[in-house]
């Protein structure tokens, strides 16, 4: 049976204020994959299936429709959702994949010019629990944060992969000098791992735009934006009675960048800003850099 920690904090949350004085914090991540995706016209066995509609293009095709579905969240709406967060001036974390980022430079790095955080969303993306080995995992790793660093002028020390972590995940990114992780869906607030010692940040597919995307999620744009002023109601009123609190909200610019969909992402912006006030919007790394002084080893 595996080691599994489900007792966390034990409803015995640490004294935390953030640096703003607010009990809640709140963490945009927008999601710079595209070009980074598995397509056989890059030489992969099989093109990404989750798109607008999963493909029905056999595997080892060339799948160009999919290309362009991708394609359309950088030529198009990455604009959109760069402009309305400089217009809102909201800061957010940008989980880059190494290889998109390397084959649109200027693109990331205009994105970190204005003020957004370079984290590291692995080489491809894909889970890193498919890798066999530590080794190979990490080479992509190394590879990633070079790719980051040379697009952006930025070394990211913040780290999230599509789906899981491998064994050997967290070792790896202790040894490299990064400060988190994302990969952990299971608190309301940061924590350490208590293999390496590395923050935990932890992240959220629930308040996501992916839901779009699966049938089990939303459908309209108005479904995401009343979802999340919920999560922001209910946070908020545990951070009234003392409990701090994290709030991830995550977008895909393929996503949350067509016109359709495009209405969530600047009602939440509309609805951070309203209540700007009760809360602190961060970059994650400001937010574990924050935890780190707040909740020192």
């Amino acid at each position: 049976m595996a080691e599994r920690d489900l007792l966390g904090y034990g409803g015995e949350w640490p004294e935390i204020v953030w640096p703003n004085g607010a009990r809640l914090a709140v963490s945009l991540v927008v999601n710079f994959e595209e070009g980074a995706e598995e397509q056989a016209g890059d030489g992969d066995a099989h093109s990404e299936r989750i798109g607008e509609v999963i493909s029905v293009v056999d595997p080892g095709r060339r799948d160009r429709g999919q290309e362009q579905i991708f394609a359309y969240g950088l030529r198009a709406g990455l604009w959109r959702t760069a402009d309305a967060l400089e217009r809102a001036a909201l800061p957010a974390t940008i989980f880059f994949c190494g290889r998109a980022a390397e084959r649109s430079p200027r693109l990331a790095r205009m994105l970190v010019e204005r003020g957004h955080e370079a984290a590291c969303h692995g080489w491809r993306w894909r889970p890193h629990a498919d890798y066999d080995d530590g080794a190979r995992e990490a080479a992509d790793l190394d590879r990633a944060s070079a790719a980051i660093e040379a697009a952006t002028g930025e070394r990211p020390l913040g780290f999230f992969c599509r789906g899981a972590e491998s064994a050997w995940t967290r070792r790896l990114l202790a040894e490299r000098g990064y400060l988190y992780t994302a990969n952990g869906f299971d608190d309301d607030l940061p924590y350490r791992d208590a293999g390496t010692g590395l923050l935990v940040i932890p992240y959220a597919l629930d308040t996501n735009d992916m839901k779009f995307f699966h049938p089990n999620g939303f459908v309209r744009a108005v479904e995401m934006v009343d979802y999340v002023r919920d999560a922001l109601d209910v946070l908020e009123a545990e951070a009234a009675r003392g409990h701090a609190r994290l709030l991830n909200i995550g977008f895909h610019l393929r996503i949350i960048g067509r016109p359709g969909r495009f209405k969530a992402f600047q009602a939440i912006l509309d609805e951070l800003t309203r209540r700007r006030d009760r809360l602190w919007i961060a970059r994650r790394i400001d937010i574990a850099r924050a935890f780190a002084r707040a909740v020192p080893c």
